[in-house]
């Protein structure tokens, strides 16, 4: 008995080495963790259950019969985050490049069954050199097998990836099909195509850090959520994340003791918005002051500025943020930010997280570059992400809501269940100036008539009362007691029961 005991844990030694000493430290000396110190980082000390620890690949070609490493290049299981469930899979670098293979694939689609029956996320941890070559069809059959496993769970549970190292060719869709990646600096990247193949085909000479890195894809592409450092913040920051989200569909987000009082006043919002109306101001400073505790975890911080996408808490309980940003763009809507705003709002409703949205719009961004790329398309994902969330949804308008971005930022007329305004609030089909010189354009050469006609229609349209008037507007708040207003509107708002007409899906315009 013993014996067997001692062969176990000689093969457990053995399994743990992934592909030797020599590869671990060659990973350590890039800066990088290994496959396993991942996983110790990012769940709870302990918590981690291993599957498939001795599971080797079937390959017989290319000599790969006499190479049969335990774990075949990942390491998969489940373990707890702050004490909730999560499933993970780490490739490891060290066991052939992390390649791809037909088990290497098993063992990732085994762990994702898993966590839909049970109703937990899936974290995938990536560094890989992508489909290996000695299997052939078979490796992108393990891919595929991954990637209906990827669109199955969506919307069912949470999907997180962490880019740790390359990933490159079909690899890159299984994270693209997540609902958030998370990138390293200066050690991971991910393209369809690499730098080699793009300077055959195109003669663009580019590096890999250039071609798809993590400021390429947080800055440029859209494609990942957030940059770090290193390993070790990027794991930490998932850890957080993690926090905000439910397990699954069937279950609500955490409610997290709380420590500020929800009726806190806070005086310096009277003051936000600057007397100038042309005058910028950080939305940033009221998301911090209306959140528990003024904690807000951004996402795509670095992707289109001038809209604002996170997570907040309210009493305890995790809210999403969509804001305007009058510093970037003065705010308008764009081609960038409408889909940035749109995917997250669609994240937010597929698993009941309450929408939170703050407005300061001046607008659509005019020119021809939107127009020519499809701003039309771009912006009715923003208004049909709204449109057809049936979580919680409070709205509050700060300065300008213009034309049709009024409608589109979660107006009453898209079913949001509580539109406040602040006093500084000016709803109208347009600025005072630009309606003036389309309502009296004959008298455009006179400077005097013009101005007085200017003052007028500001007096009487740029406030929130005419929309008060009609209904569009629930109620004009003092902006030092938004905290009370909104927390008190969503507590209201937790027994909400809407749903959409039956139908197979909806055709979202893409």
């Amino acid at each position: 008995m013993r014996d067997i005991l001692h062969e176990l844990e000689d093969r457990r030694a053995e399994a743990r080495l992934g592909g030797g000493q020599r590869r671990i430290d060659a990973q350590h000396s890039k800066g990088k963790l290994t496959a396993r110190e991942r996983i110790e980082l990012l769940l709870d000390e302990g918590s981690f259950e291993e599957f498939d620890m001795f599971k080797t690949h079937r390959c017989t070609d290319f000599g790969m019969q006499e190479d049969k490493p335990y774990g075949d290049g990942v390491v998969t299981g489940w373990g707890t985050i702050n004490g909730r469930m999560v499933y993970v899979f780490s490739q490891d670098f060290t066991v052939f490049g992390g390649s791809l293979s037909e088990t290497h694939a098993e063992k990732i689609c085994k762990i994702m069954d898993m966590a839909m029956q049970n109703g937990a996320p899936v974290i995938g941890i990536n560094d890989s050199g992508g489909a290996r070559i000695q299997e052939g069809v078979a490796s992108l059959a393990g891919y595929a097998d991954v990637f209906q496993r990827n669109i199955e769970a969506s919307g069912v549970i949470p999907q997180i990836s962490v880019i740790m190292g390359p990933c490159a060719g079909g690899a890159v869709y299984s994270p693209a099909m997540t609902d958030f990646i998370f990138m390293v600096k200066d050690s991971s990247y991910m393209f369809v195509t690499g730098p080699d193949v793009v300077k055959t085909v195109t003669n663009e000479q580019v590096t890999a850090e250039e071609l798809g890195g993590a400021l390429t894809h947080t800055k440029k592409s859209s494609v990942a959520d957030g940059a770090f450092e290193n390993d070790v913040e990027a794991l930490h920051e998932v850890r957080r994340l993690v926090d905000f989200l439910p397990l699954s569909n069937r279950e609500k987000a955490p409610v997290r003791p709380f420590f500020d009082d929800v009726a806190r006043v806070e005086d310096s919002l009277d003051t936000l918005v600057p007397a100038n109306p042309n005058m910028p101001y950080d939305m940033k400073e009221l998301i911090h002051k209306v959140a528990d505790e003024g904690d807000f975890f951004e996402i795509q911080a670095d992707y289109a500025g001038n809209i604002i996408t996170g997570f907040i808490r309210l009493e305890g309980q995790t809210v999403g943020i969509v804001a305007n940003q009058p510093m970037v763009l003065a705010g308008c809507l764009d081609i960038d930010s409408s889909r940035k705003a749109a995917r997250f709002v669609r994240f937010c409703d597929c698993f009941e997280i309450p929408i939170l949205t703050f407005v300061d719009v001046p607008g659509f961004l005019p020119g021809t570059s939107q127009e020519y790329n499809g701003v039309i398309k771009h912006g009715a994902k923003l208004l049909f992400a709204y449109g057809e969330a049936t979580v919680p949804m409070v709205t509050v308008i700060t300065r300008k809501a213009y034309g049709g971005a009024y409608d589109v930022m979660a107006s009453k007329h898209l079913r949001s269940d509580f539109n406040y305004a602040w006093p500084t609030a000016e709803i109208a089909v347009m600025g005072a100036k630009g309606a003036v010189e389309i309502l009296y354009r004959s008298e455009l050469g006179e400077p005097d008539k013009i101005a007085a006609r200017v003052a007028d229609y500001e007096d009487r349209f740029a406030n929130p009362f005419v929309a008060a008037e009609k209904g569009f507007i629930d109620e004009v708040i003092q902006p030092r007691s938004t905290r009370r207003r909104v927390a008190r509107a969503f507590a209201s708002l937790r027994s909400k029961k809407r749903s959409m007409p039956a139908k197979k899906h909806d055709n979202i315009p893409l």
